[in-house]
């Protein structure tokens, strides 16, 4: 009877431990994809990219980026990463000026990204997700490839 009662305490005890690890690594607030709605974006300087659509599949601990796009001149672009939330540096690909991306989760809804060039930081991104969990606002500041100064504010929707 000891051995049965053992058997179905510890069956439980395995269950509720799974059950809380998926829990902890399921998908986050800013998983998902994303298209900017150029309409509520600032680009500073513009002109404003066409379009650009991300997809994000995010945990509390990790995640994995994809943007693709068309810039204001017709050419397509593409960003890729995949990092922790560990503010450590992590290869970044399709940033003309950049190679490297830290990222910190500052709470559950906003993160930061310091983008690197070598050991220079050249831009660092705040992107907060809405409490309706619809619009992911992400604020640009830093350099661009040619040494302006960049403040662009660039609006998501949820797809």
């Amino acid at each position: 009877m000891r051995i049965k009662r053992f058997a179905v305490f510890a069956t439980t005890l395995l269950f509720v431990a799974l059950a809380l690890s998926l829990v902890a690594r399921a998908a986050d607030q800013h998983s998902g994809t994303w298209k900017m709605n150029p309409a509520k974006s600032k680009y500073s300087p513009g002109p404003t990219p066409k379009s650009i659509t991300v997809k994000i599949d995010s945990d509390v601990d990790n995640i994995k980026l994809s943007s693709e796009g068309i810039d204001a001149a017709g050419n397509p672009t593409h960003v890729e990463f995949t990092a922790k939330y560990d503010g450590k540096d992590y290869p970044i690909t399709g940033v003309p000026n950049a190679d490297t991306v830290a990222l910190e989760r500052l709470d559950a809804s906003t993160t930061r990204s310091t983008i690197k060039k070598g050991d220079q930081v050249v831009m660092t991104v705040t992107s907060v997700i809405s409490k309706a969990g619809k619009t992911r606002t992400s604020t640009f500041k830093g350099k661009d490839a040619q040494g302006q100064d960049v403040n662009n504010v660039v609006v998501y929707d949820k797809q």
